[in-house]
């Protein structure tokens, strides 16, 4: 049995109902169709590991990566809502290809509200994203520390360059979209004049001969992310490559734009799942789908109730921070508390999603056992669920 994986032939989703806007309209148009794209090529990347290049030019030519570039310099200038639902349409066609979207569409939108950027290279930076689709993504994380989230110095260090400028030599792990990406901002310990070592971020042209990219990638989740190591071997960038603090709010939106990549291979699991049961007609029902079987409809129940709740509380408190901004500042743990939600929630789908399909969901050749892998990759996004917890019991116990 074939099953369809047209996202536009799926049932009507629970939750919010988008668009609202023809602004919305047309960016979850382009998405739909870069989702299936997507789609055609993400089984093939999946199974051999490789970087979905043919997918990302396919993006490269559409305004989709300048959505958060600002519009005096040609790019989309879209808020959260907008983005996270067209990430959620994305993700619905290959997780890996929103993952990285993701990591790069969040941190051109901090640099967008980043007053500290010396204006030459944050325009530069922003019209080679424009006229060539290029590729951002941090690269932070390390072997020895991890998440930088968690605090810590890195090892990654950056002296000056008697030319004026800064020396960069470490290794970073973890680097997201690395095949692909144009710069990488560079996390570095500095040790200032007063002797004081601080954390520091550094422009870094990928194409650096100093550069290169070690392919450690072999996950269950995400195999196609390409989030190799990233090996900077005495690489020296101008002095204006030092980077201000970021400009991403803490707490805010943009800060969980990756849970709308995982929602999205929940509601792709959803779907794959409700259109097996439809069409799966075994002999021992006399030619009955199992869609009709009370077991089957209370799984499909349960998918749709957790859909409900992830999409309306990511969506609501989105939504909640736009039209209110009075409440901006208040709603840190309520965007915690969504990211905990969306992750767990879009988990228990594709488990639901399984149960239903039963062992031909396991088959490489059917697309819930990739959707199952990737989705618990969210679990390892900031902020991590502890993390994410705790922040909401403070502002609880305030």
């Amino acid at each position: 049995m074939t099953i369809a994986n047209d996202v536009r032939q799926a049932p009507t989703l629970p939750g919010p109902r988008y668009p609202k806007t023809e602004r919305q309209a047309e960016i979850m148009t382009l998405a739909e169709e870069l989702s299936a794209i997507a789609a055609e090529n993400a089984p093939a990347h999946d199974h051999d590991g490789t970087f979905p290049f043919d997918t990302f030019e396919a993006i490269s030519k559409t305004p989709y990566l300048a959505l958060t570039v600002p519009e005096e310099f040609g790019g989309g200038g879209a808020g959260p809502l907008d983005v996270m639902l067209a990430q959620e349409i994305l993700a619905r066609g290959d997780g890996s290809v929103a993952l990285v979207a993701s990591m790069h569409l969040g941190h051109v939108a901090g640099i967008a509200v980043n007053a500290q950027w010396p204006p030459d290279l944050k325009e530069r930076f922003f019209r080679e994203i424009v006229e060539r689709g290029a590729l951002y993504n941090t690269a932070a994380s390390e072997p020895g520390l991890g998440s930088p989230s968690r605090g810590g110095h890195y090892a990654t260090r950056a002296v000056r360059d008697s030319s004026g400028g800064w020396r960069i030599a470490g290794r970073k792990a973890w680097g997201t979209g690395s095949p692909a990406l144009t710069w990488a901002g560079v996390g570095a310990s500095v040790e200032e004049e007063s002797g004081e070592l601080v954390r520091a971020s550094f422009l870094v042209p990928m194409d650096a001969p100093d550069v290169s990219i070690e392919e450690t990638w072999d996950n269950m989740a995400m195999s196609a992310s390409g989030s190799h190591d990233i090996v900077l071997n005495d690489v020296v960038v101008p002095a204006d490559h030092r980077l201000p603090a970021a400009g991403k709010p803490e707490g805010g939106p943009w800060s969980i734009l990756t849970s709308a990549t995982y929602l999205g291979i929940g509601v792709a699991a959803r779907n794959w799942a409700i259109a097996f049961a439809k069409g799966r007609r075994p002999t021992a029902l006399g030619g009955k789908a199992i869609a009709e079987l009370e077991g089957v409809q209370a799984r499909i129940a349960q998918m749709e109730l957790l859909l409900l709740e992830a999409r309306s509380v990511l969506y609501g408190t989105v939504e909640m921070w736009k039209q209110q901004p009075e409440l901006q500042d208040e709603l840190g743990a309520q965007f915690a508390a969504a990211k905990v939600i969306v992750t767990n929630n879009a988990i228990a789908v594709t488990d639901q999603a399984m149960r239903i399909v039963g062992s031909v969901g396991l088959q490489r050749k059917n697309p819930l056992e990739r959707y199952f892998r990737d989705v618990r990759a969210g679990l390892g996004n900031p902020p991590l669920d502890d993390v994410a917890m705790g922040i909401v019991a403070r502002n609880a116990l305030k």
